[in-house]
C-alpha cells in the first residue's frame, strides 16, 4: 500500500512539473513573456532543476521542436491552447534531448493536460508523442533539411550572424545552443582566485582558471550558489568571464587615482558595479531605470559588504545627475543580447528584427547624453553583450564621427577577442566566455 502511495505521489509530481513548465512556456512561445519569472511558479524543491531544464531546454531547441510539432499534429491547436502546444513541445524535448524513460516522458506529459483543465488534449498528446517514438529518425531527418531548424535559430538570426561573421556564424549558433558554463568572480578583498580554488577542492568542486579574467574561475559543472564556500559572506559571485573584463579595461584608468569618480550607467544587475568596488578605491554612482533590477544591485552590494550611491534614473536624461563630472563612465548599454542567447534562450523567440535599429538608436542617445558628463581626460567604456556590428563597431564609429573630442584607447595587444572597428569583439565560446563587445574612449583634454 505504502509503495503504491509513494508511486502515485511521484506520478503527481511528474505531472505537476510538466504542467508548470507548460504554463511558464506558453507566454514565451506566443511572444508575450520571458523566462525571467520562473521563480514565481510553484514547483516542489526536488523538481526545480527538472522544471528549469524543461523551460530553458525547450526554448533552446524551439525551432526544431515546433517543426516536429507541426508535422505530428493533424491541425494546429487554437490560440487559446498555447499551454497545450507548450506541453507538446516539452514532451518532444524530453524524448529527443533528456535521459528520461520514454514511458514517463509520454505518459506524464500527456497526463499533465488534465492539470491544465484540458483533459481532451491527453489523447492528442499521447498520439503525437507515440508517433514520434516510432518514426523519430525519419521525422528528424526531414525537418533538419531546413537550416533554421537544424541550427535552432529563426531565419533572421541566421542571416544577421552570417552577414556579420561569414566565417563564424555556425560556431556562434552552436555556442548559443549549449548552456553556458558557470563562471565565478573571486572577491579579491578576501584573497586571490588560487586560494579560493584550494577551498573548492575540499568539497570536491572542480574548476579551471579563466584565461583572460584574472579573478575568474569556471566550474566544470554548474551548482547551486548555496553550496559554494563563502558565497553568503561575499567571497565569490557568479559572473561570466567576458563581463569581468570591464574592470580589467577600466583598471589602468582608475587604479592610480584613489577616490576617482565613476559612473556605472545601466548598472543592473550589478556584477560590474560590484567588481569595480571590490578592486578599486572609488566613489561610484550607479544608475538604472528599472526599480526591481536596482533592488537586485542593492542586494548584491549588501552581500558583498560594498557601498555605492544608487539612483533610479534614465541614462538618456540627466535629472539624476548632481552636476559634478565623472573621471570614468561605464556604459553597459541595453542591447539585443545576441552574445548571451545561451543564458537567455527565450531571446531567440522574443527578439524581432525591428528591435535592432531601435536598440541602436537608444545606444546612440545614451552615448550622446553621457559623454558631456565626463571630465576632460576621462574615459568612457562602451560595452554590450551583442555580436552585431550595428550595436558595436558601427555604433562606436558613428559616435567617433560626430564627437571630435573622443579618441580610441581600446587595447590592441590583448589575448582576448578580435579587432572590431574601434573596439574588440568576443564571440560566444562553448566552454568559455559569452559574446561581448568593448570599446574604450578617452575625452581629449581641452
Amino acid at each position: 500500500m505504502s509503495n503504491h502511495a509513494g508511486h502515485s505521489k511521484s506520478l503527481d509530481n511528474g505531472l505537476a512539473v510538466r504542467a508548470a513548465a507548460a504554463r511558464a512556456l506558453a507566454p514565451v512561445i506566443t511572444g508575450k513573456g520571458s523566462l525571467n519569472n520562473l521563480d514565481e511558479h510553484q514547483v516542489v524543491a526536488r523538481d526545480r532543476s527538472l522544471f528549469k531544464e524543461l523551460c530553458f531546454g525547450t526554448c533552446r531547441a524551439l525551432p526544431r521542436l515546433e517543426a516536429l510539432a507541426a508535422t505530428l499534429l493533424e491541425k494546429p491547436f487554437k490560440a487559446r491552447d498555447a499551454d497545450i502546444q507548450a506541453l507538446l513541445l516539452v514532451g518532444i524535448y524530453q524524448l529527443l534531448y533528456l535521459r528520461i524513460p520514454a514511458h514517463a516522458a509520454v505518459g506524464e506529459t500527456a497526463g499533465a493536460a488534465r492539470l491544465l483543465g484540458k483533459a481532451w488534449a491527453t489523447r492528442v498528446l499521447n498520439g503525437c508523442l507515440r508517433r514520434l517514438q516510432r518514426e523519430s529518425a525519419a521525422l528528424q531527418a526531414e525537418i533538419d533539411k531546413d537550416p533554421a531548424v537544424a541550427l535552432l535559430h529563426p531565419r533572421w538570426w541566421l542571416k544577421a550572424f552570417r552577414q556579420a561573421w561569414p566565417d563564424d556564424w555556425r560556431a556562434i549558433c552552436e555556442a548559443n545552443n549549449r548552456p553556458g558554463p558557470m563562471t565565478l568572480r573571486v572577491n579579491r578583498r578576501h584573497g586571490d582566485r588560487e586560494t579560493y580554488r584550494d577551498h573548492l577542492d575540499a568539497p570536491g568542486i572542480s574548476c579551471r582558471l579563466c584565461l583572460h579574467a584574472p579573478d575568474g574561475l569556471t566550474l566544470d559543472k554548474p551548482r547551486d550558489v548555496s553550496t559554494l564556500p563563502g558565497f553568503q559572506e561575499g567571497r565569490v559571485s557568479v559572473q561570466d568571464e567576458s563581463a569581468q573584463l570591464a574592470a580589467v579595461l577600466l583598471g589602468p584608468v582608475i587604479a592610480p587615482r584613489p577616490g576617482t569618480r565613476v559612473l556605472d550607467a545601466c548598472c543592473a544587475p550589478g556584477g560590474k558595479t560590484a567588481h569595480l568596488l571590490e578592486l578599486f578605491d572609488i566613489e561610484l554612482q550607479a544608475v538604472d531605470s528599472d526599480d526591481a533590477r536596482l533592488a537586485r544591485v542593492e542586494d548584491t552590494l549588501s552581500r558583498l559588504g560594498l557601498s555605492a550611491s544608487l539612483a533610479h534614473g534614465d541614462a538618456t536624461q540627466r535629472d539624476w545627475w548632481d552636476g559634478t563630472p565623472y573621471d570614468a563612465i561605464l556604459l553597459d548599454a541595453p542591447c539585443s543580447g545576441s552574445g548571451v542567447i545561451r543564458r537567455h534562450p527565450d531571446i531567440k523567440r522574443l527578439r524581432r528584427p525591428s528591435d535592432i535599429p531601435r536598440l541602436a538608436e537608444l545606444q546612440a542617445r545614451l552615448l550622446d547624453n553621457l559623454w558631456p558628463l565626463l571630465s576632460p581626460g576621462g574615459t568612457l567604456l562602451y560595452a554590450t553583450c551583442s555580436v552585431l556590428p550595428e550595436e558595436n563597431a558601427d555604433q562606436v564609429q558613428a559616435f567617433l564621427e560626430r564627437t571630435p573630442d573622443a579618441e580610441v584607447t581600446t587595447p590592441t595587444g590583448v589575448a582576448w577577442g578580435r579587432p572590431a572597428g574601434a573596439g574588440r569583439q568576443l564571440l560566444p565560446s562553448v566552454d568559455s566566455h559569452d559574446g561581448f563587445f568593448y570599446a574604450r574612449l578617452r575625452k581629449r583634454a581641452a
